[in-house]
């Protein structure tokens, strides 16, 4: 499997179509073959400006249009944003995510964005960021602080988006990820499930991920977190089996992407995500909180890495060597145990 950037909708449309198991099979054969297996990439996110947002998602609670239980706060300082991702290190992490519920920042955010970054790499932690639209100078800027990954979902397909968001179009995210890559950061890009998009949207926002010029070095798929107050508050749930489908099918269209089970997980049980990991997602957000809404503490996943056999920590194998020596082992385990001929020869005369 090579990766590709001309999927069709018939050949996405195939894959959702493919017996559960068979698909699960063929995303974990693709997973083995481009990434680490049983290990898992530790993020956490911090809100670090949160409410008031002025855009109309219709799944967040932060936005200035609903009434919902989230109290509005301004920028944090930047000492407190450095304890937290000091605590995150700590705690595991390697990556530390920042978000703001912005439209887009303000050029009087920008220094303080940037020494927040500059304290985070300071410290040994990938860094990430999700602020809302950028210019092309704000993209270089932030790059040039050292900012790792900016994270900016594409939400749903393209023909469904105006049902989610008015405020901006598809083109503008489309935009902001160029923009991005252009200044030379990795891209956090993904989509929520379970908004009452229909599977074609589903597959199609797979597609504009796959498609794109370069695929998202990190691709979130959120299971929708429905919060009281938002329009999407009594949406119906999401069929597990549905999402862990698009867990696999988002492996094989990107197979060199880190494929990110993100919000939701709270509402998953443990066989639901060792599926969702089976399927190919190798990275979670850690802690109790993702933005405003809840999340898995850390020793709920700890306890379930350690029943799966997940390691966090990386090594410095690539995946087809890691798989070659585990084959050679198993071959040479099978030839130790195999019996000599001299026992073949008694067990067959006596």
């Amino acid at each position: 499997m090579e990766v590709r950037h001309n999927w069709t909708h018939a050949e996405v449309q195939e894959l959702m179509n493919k017996p559960f198991m068979d698909l699960l099979f063929e995303a974990q054969l693709v997973h083995r073959k481009h990434q680490q297996h049983n290990h898992v990439q530790v993020s956490t996110l911090l809100s670090i400006k949160t409410g008031a947002c002025p855009e109309d998602c219709k799944y967040c609670p932060q936005s200035a249009r609903y009434k919902t239980d989230v109290e509005s706060e301004r920028l944090m300082e930047v000492e407190r944003v450095l304890d937290a991702a000091k605590k995150a290190k700590d705690a595991g992490s390697t990556r530390f995510c920042m978000g703001a519920a912005w439209k887009n920042p303000k050029e009087r955010d920008m220094p303080l964005l940037t020494d927040m970054i500059k304290g985070v790499k300071g410290m040994g932690l990938e860094t990430c960021m999700t602020l809302g639209m950028l210019t092309p100078d704000q993209a270089s800027h932030l790059a040039e602080a050292g900012l790792d990954y900016y994270n900016h979902n594409l939400d749903t397909s393209p023909e469904f988006y105006g049902n989610i968001i008015t405020t901006r179009t598809y083109q503008d995210r489309l935009d902001t990820l160029s923009h991005v890559r252009d200044a030379g950061m990795k891209i956090c890009s993904g989509g929520i499930i379970g908004m009452g998009e229909s599977a074609n949207d589903r597959a199609g926002l797979l597609m504009e991920l796959a498609n794109l010029p370069v695929q998202p070095e990190s691709v979130p798929i959120n299971m929708l977190v429905k919060v009281k107050g938002t329009p999407l508050e009594e949406v119906d749930d999401v069929d597990p089996f549905d999402f862990i489908r698009l867990i696999a099918i988002a492996r094989i269209m990107m197979p060199e992407s880190a494929v990110r089970l993100s919000a939701g997980r709270e509402n998953m049980n443990e066989q639901m995500q060792a599926l969702c990991f089976m399927a190919g997602a190798n990275s979670i957000f850690y802690g109790c909180k993702l933005l405003t809404t809840p999340n898995p503490d850390e020793d709920t996943d700890l306890q379930l890495f350690k029943k799966l056999g997940i390691n966090r920590e990386e090594t410095s194998q690539k995946p087809d060597e890691i798989q070659e020596n585990e084959l050679l082992d198993q071959v040479a385990t099978r030839v130790a145990a195999r019996p000599s001929q001299d026992d073949l020869f008694y067990d067959a005369t006596v």
